[in-house]
């Protein structure tokens, strides 16, 4: 388990996404690992966040190509959870799930190919930089870079089971600014025009659109408004969440977000919407089900899947037409959390696991 000395220097450099200088830090220990196999780097410079890096292997032109696809921030500042600990079963450290440690299985899968000698070519690795604030700019990147790809591999954490995800639902984040007018609320009562009362008739609206039969939730998690108890609110604003599992519903709901942004439900008041959808859905499909069986013909294993709520760059290539799987990284739980762990033994078996997708996909150019 040599590897794990790699995943614990990465797991103590803060690679907290607005931290850019420990970002670059640990995708400068990937350039160097990665191109001792024989990638070749192209790195996409930014300003304020991390730099994006793609590494390309050997390409014969013709065949099918895969895309292995991770992040390197994490999400918690500098000096708040920089630990690195194990015991018998467990590593505890931020990303060690999430997903520096499947970035580490990747690394590891394809070091051991190199190892018996074999040429490592049509697979190429992808880290971004920003996918725990949205993917906001590294998501266009992707998604130009996706259409060069047949098949992408994410190296999120895999299920309990060791699920791979063959799902994602698609989220966006919306805010919505509303224009009242302020007035005293003993003397002027009337002459107000109330935005608190405006919001939160919209936020009733918002969430009536929630249908969790189809699997969709619009949750407003944030208000706020005012001035103070004697005056009536001349602004408040809201900020609320989209998450779905079908496009139908997608369409749906933001055709009702409209026109509940331009109803004014409270005389005199003007609201203004801002926002979008930052990651499409990922819907299972038949090819990610097709793929799910080639590979358990070639690896000789039972694959079982799942489709979760939260959202990963696997949507965003999935969105592109690839064909998508996720949850290829370690096995962990209390990600986002100072309690984050990996089990031991998933990074054993699914280093293995992608040993023998890469060979077989370097061997016969296609799953």
């Amino acid at each position: 388990m040599g590897y794990l000395s790699d995943l614990e220097k990465i797991v103590k450099i803060n690679s907290y996404t607005n931290n850019k200088s420990g970002v670059d830090e640990v995708g400068l220990l990937f350039d160097i690992w990665l191109e001792n196999l024989g990638f070749s780097t192209t790195i996409y410079v930014r300003e304020d966040i991390g730099n994006h890096r793609h590494y390309k292997s050997q390409h014969d032109g013709t065949s099918k190509k895969l895309l292995l696809l991770g992040h390197i921030d994490t999400v918690f500042p500098p000096q708040k959870f920089e630990d690195y600990k194990e015991d018998e079963h467990w590593i505890y450290g931020a990303g060690v799930c999430d997903m520096k440690g499947g970035n580490i299985v990747a690394l590891q899968a394809l070091r051991e190919l190199k190892k018996e000698n074999i040429e490592i070519k049509n697979i190429d690795v992808l880290l971004v930089s920003d996918e725990e604030t949205g993917s906001d700019d590294s998501k266009h990147l992707t998604s130009e870079l996706a259409a060069n790809y047949d098949y992408c591999f994410v190296y999120e954490a895999a299920g309990e089971n060791m699920e791979v995800v063959t799902g994602r639902k698609g989220v966006g984040t919306f805010f919505v600014e509303t224009q009242g007018k302020a007035a005293h609320a003993g003397n002027s009562y009337t002459k107000g025009h109330d935005a608190n009362l405006e919001a939160s008739y919209k936020l009733q609206e918002l969430v009536k659109l929630t249908n969790l039969e189809k699997g969709t939730t619009v949750n407003v998690g944030k208000i706020i408004g005012g001035i103070g108890a004697n005056t009536i609110s001349p602004h408040a604003n809201l900020v609320f969440e989209l998450r779905y599992k079908v496009a139908s519903e997608r369409d749906r709901v933001l055709s009702e977000i409209n026109k509940i942004i331009e109803t004014s439900y409270v005389y005199g008041t003007v609201s203004t919407l801002t926002g979008g959808i930052q990651r499409d859905v990922m819907q299972t499909s038949e090819s990610s089900l097709s793929l799910i069986k080639s590979i358990e013909s070639i690896c000789d294993v039972k694959i079982t899947s799942e489709e979760r709520g939260g959202v990963s760059d696997a949507n965003i290539v999935s969105s592109c037409g690839v064909v998508t799987l996720d949850g290829f990284g370690p096995f962990g739980d209390g990600d986002h959390t100072i309690h984050e762990r990996a089990n031991k033994d998933s990074f054993v078996s699914r280093i293995a696991l992608s040993k023998k997708l890469f060979k077989h996909f370097i061997e016969k150019s296609n799953f």
